[in-house]
């Protein structure tokens, strides 16, 4: 048990002591400031209205209650109204490398989850074309919010969700067929809302060679199929190239031939929330706190279809059928006004489904710039950047850690000339520069970085500010690892990452490894900030090189 969870739980009895609830929320945190102490908690605060009692009093009568090994904590202070702040033993603050060691790359590491299922769909682009920067963000975002997850003991099924159906299919099978007819020499336009991109008329070429029985292209339904299919395998690459993968992929037809769709109607109908108006069925979510009711399908006379909000609620019953208690959707913020809808119609079912779910995770816009000019055209995709094209200049891992750089619900500017630049005002870089130096100490003493456990070497020689700051920092990442993972925001991360970055080039720079009385203990320290740093970028799917 680290020292935080140790004083958190010393914490949490004494409060139980002095008749808190049980399963008080014991917060404690590293403040920013280290004249503050090693760690502090606003407990007394927190707990003053439960007690009736003015908070330094409960943090006076938490001091004098609490429980703590000895050797753990040197000074314990009472500041400002009642926050309580501890000041650690050197030798407990050292004593954490030898953890870290250890645990190696499992460090960071817990089984929070332990083990329920959890499905994180995200990216779900319509087969209309290559996937853009938007989607690449939604790609890096989704894929860092399973691997966060993951590593706190959620068992992740990573999920994409074809549309393969609808106005935009029909348009794109229109625009291949047009391609086609140009193919031959006839003039032929592409129609109203259809593709414009190099890719459609890629298509044409290879419908044309493998249907030899059409090459016309008269079969608008063949055609449908091989654009779908081959944009599909298009897609398939591009997230291939940007080290993303999926453990099922669902298709909006199958909800239709399963009968899934007319199920959930049935259902909906079933539950009394639905009524007839003007020849369309309508669902009564404004039993349910939404705005104005919504239709569900359409009039015979505009066609009879099921608006798009009856497929995607039927989607999320296979979920919550296929045993996922907890779904995470991650897409982009043009999707806000589904939220509502979907959650709204799954609680019209009446199945139990609780009232946040899915869970949702929004991302704005990207816009790149390169030069100190916007880039919006892909010669291949015609409109738009596509995130091939992004990974083929800076590469993927600037890509990815760009893109998880900020919250996802802040508009991102994506600047090119930055993410190539070899310089500490890359992040990426200069993370991975600390890595490389880290692996450069022990390249130049000729030894293995994973030679030593710590064994039998004083620690207590750590004893630069620098040097004890940088263990507090390392010490540090299991909690943030599950902080991160509970607020679906793997920016924390990055922003951890910069910030050990930042201690370990500073003691680089400053203190000398080999040859000196300290070595033995500085390559503990080296061996640690190496792993640590590596984890964290294994997290996020990006390389920790040991060169540069």
């Amino acid at each position: 048990m680290t020292a935080l969870e140790t004083i958190r739980a010393a914490l949490a009895h004494a409060a139980s002591r002095l008749g808190a609830p049980p399963g008080v929320d014991v917060a404690l945190e590293r403040p920013r400031d280290p004249t503050h102490g090693d760690l502090a908690t606003n407990l007394a605060l927190a707990l003053a209205k439960t007690l009736g009692q003015k908070p330094r009093a409960i943090a006076e009568r938490l001091v004098a209650t609490i429980e703590l090994p000895r050797g753990l904590v040197r000074k314990t202070e009472i500041a400002g109204p009642g926050f309580i702040n501890f000041f650690l033993e050197t030798a407990e603050v050292v004593g954490a490398l030898p953890t870290i060691l250890a645990a190696g790359a499992a460090y960071g590491r817990a089984a929070v989850g332990n083990r329920r299922p959890v499905n994180v769909e995200f990216v779900s682009a319509n087969p209309t074309g290559p996937l853009h920067v938007g989607h690449g963000r939604q790609a890096a975002l989704g894929d860092a919010i399973a691997a966060l997850l993951e590593w706190t003991g959620w068992k992740v099924t990573r999920e994409f969700y074809y549309n393969d159906g609808g106005g935009q299919i029909a348009n794109l099978a229109r625009s291949v067929q047009a391609r086609i007819a140009q193919l031959s020499g006839k003039s032929v336009d592409i129609p109203e809302g259809g593709y414009h991109g190099e890719y459609i008329r890629e298509i044409a070429e290879r419908y044309v060679a493998a249907h030899k029985e059409d090459p016309a292209g008269k079969n608008l339904d063949t055609v449908r199929r091989f654009a779908v299919d081959a944009l599909r395998e298009e897609q398939d690459r591009d997230l291939q190239a940007f080290g993303v993968r999926f453990d099922v992929y669902a298709l909006e037809s199958a909800l239709y031939t399963s009968g899934k769709v007319d199920e959930t109607e049935a259902r909906l109908v079933a539950a009394g929330h639905t009524y007839e108006k003007d020849g369309a069925r309508w669902l009564r979510t404004t039993d349910f706190g939404d705005d104005k009711d919504r239709v569900m399908r359409k009039s015979a006379e505009k066609g009879g279809d099921y608006t798009y909000f009856v497929p995607d609620v039927a989607y999320h019953v296979t979920k919550w059928e296929r045993g996922f208690s907890r779904a995470i959707n991650v897409q982009g913020a043009d999707h806000h006004g589904t939220v509502r809808r979907v959650r709204v119609g799954l609680q019209a079912l009446e199945m139990g489904i609780p009232e946040g779910y899915p869970e949702y995770v929004l991302h704005q816009m990207v816009t790149v710039m390169k030069g100190g000019e916007e880039v919006k055209i892909s010669k291949r995709a015609g409109s738009y950047m596509t995130i091939r094209d992004l990974v083929d200049e800076v590469g993927r891992d600037a890509v990815r850690y760009f893109f998880l750089m900020r919250k996802s619900d802040t508009h991102f500017v994506f600047d090119v000339d930055l993410a190539k630049s070899q310089t500490e005002e890359n992040p990426v870089f200069y993370v991975q520069m600390a890595h490389a130096r880290m692996s450069g100490i022990f390249r130049v003493a000729s030894r293995e970085p994973d030679s030593g456990t710590g064994a039998g070497v004083d620690l207590a020689l750590l004893t630069q500010p620098e040097e004890i700051e940088l263990v507090k920092e390392l010490a540090d990442f299991p909690e943030m690892v599950q902080r991160a993972a509970a607020a679906l925001e793997p920016n924390r991360i990055t922003t951890y990452l910069e910030g050990l970055a930042r201690l370990a080039h500073a003691w680089y720079h400053k203190y000398r490894v080999l040859g000196e009385p300290e070595e033995a203990a500085r390559l503990v320290l080296a061996r640690a900030v190496q792993q640590v740093l590596a984890n964290g970028l294994s997290l996020l799917g990006i390389r920790a090189p040991e060169r540069m």
